[in-house]
């Protein structure tokens, strides 16, 4: 059965040395920052809402969007550690926590194949989601609640480190179980900048397996230089945390190009709105890539057992 991973091949000497020098990501972490001039994707982000009839989208999305994208480029980040081996994921997923109980408590859903959707879709498939673990209507949120509150202290943490080890380290489905298969996905985004938090580096969450999180600070103006000239402009910070087992500076830097691309030109990046005489505004944005030999394409789907380890796959 596929269960969406697929092992890694052809390491570099690094990788293989890197799989070996560190334990799970208790302490390969890489911290970055990223300052980021926001007028222009708030100026994206209001012709969208202009545009969409449904949910409205936020800076969030359009960080989820731009993380899954800058994934997507560079697949070799979106993998997982397994007994010192890497593992591919087949899909570009992207979790989000969310505050729920009034701010007193976490919880998160993950977006599927992020990359491969719009602005929109983003908005509406969180914002459905967020609506249900919020009025306490998502089976999997309350089963892993009350599995959480009614296990002893003592026994807590044995029993999600036998989850973690069943499914990453034994590459396990426990969905007849009740527990979802790699559910925090390719990337984690938290916004804190509602809290009126303006940067922050979050941590990495060991039994998530998830090799980068970014941290949303709050948008608010500084000072920018433009033409020599010092200006005032929207701007956001985004603390970034990242998995040096998986990902390095090489990969670190490319992948913050897009996030920044796509962040400060969002009209070139992801798409520009569009008249059109049948159904009126509409966004036209990029399209889902149908080339399946991207270790994201829909042909490796059907790939038996779900994981390929690096070293493995085929030249």
């Amino acid at each position: 059965m596929s269960h969406g991973f697929r092992k890694a091949q052809r390491l570099s000497s690094w990788r293989r040395i890197a799989l070996h020098l560190w334990d799970k990501p208790r302490d390969p972490t890489v911290y970055g920052v990223l300052e980021i001039e926001m007028s222009r994707a708030l100026e994206y982000l209001e012709r969208v809402n202009a545009a969409a009839i449904g949910a409205r989208a936020t800076v969030t999305h359009l960080v989820v969007k731009a993380i899954a994208k800058a994934i997507a480029a560079n697949p070799e980040s979106n993998a997982v550690v397994s007994r010192r081996h890497l593992y591919f994921r087949e899909t570009v997923d992207v979790y989000c926590q969310i505050a729920t109980d009034g701010g007193n408590d976490l919880s998160g859903v993950k977006v599927r194949e992020a990359d491969r959707k719009s602005i929109e879709e983003v908005a509406a498939e969180l914002e459905a989601s967020v609506t249900r673990v919020q009025e306490r209507r998502d089976p999997g949120s309350e089963r892993t609640k009350q599995t959480v509150l009614s296990v002893p202290s003592r026994l807590l943490g044995p029993l999600l480190r036998a989850v973690e080890y069943l499914t990453y380290e034994r590459l396990l489905d426990l969905s007849n179980l009740g527990i979802a298969f790699d559910q925090f996905g390719s990337a984690m985004v938290s916004n804190v900048g509602g809290f009126g938090i303006a940067n922050g580096l979050a941590p990495l969450v060991p039994a998530t397996r998830v090799p980068v999180v970014l941290l949303l600070g709050e948008v608010a103006d500084r000072p920018v230089v433009r033409s020599g000239s010092v200006e005032v402009a929207p701007c956001m910070t985004i603390g970034c945390t990242f998995d040096h087992r998986v990902i390095d500076g090489y990969q670190a830097g490319k992948m913050a190009r897009i996030v920044r691309q796509c962040l400060e030109n969002p009209f070139v990046e992801l798409g520009l709105p569009n008249q059109s005489s049948s159904i009126g505004d509409r966004l036209v944005l990029d399209q889902p890539d149908t080339n399946d030999t991207d270790r994201t394409g829909s042909a490796y789907k059907a790939h038996k057992p779900g994981f390929v380890r690096a070293e493995d796959q085929p030249s």
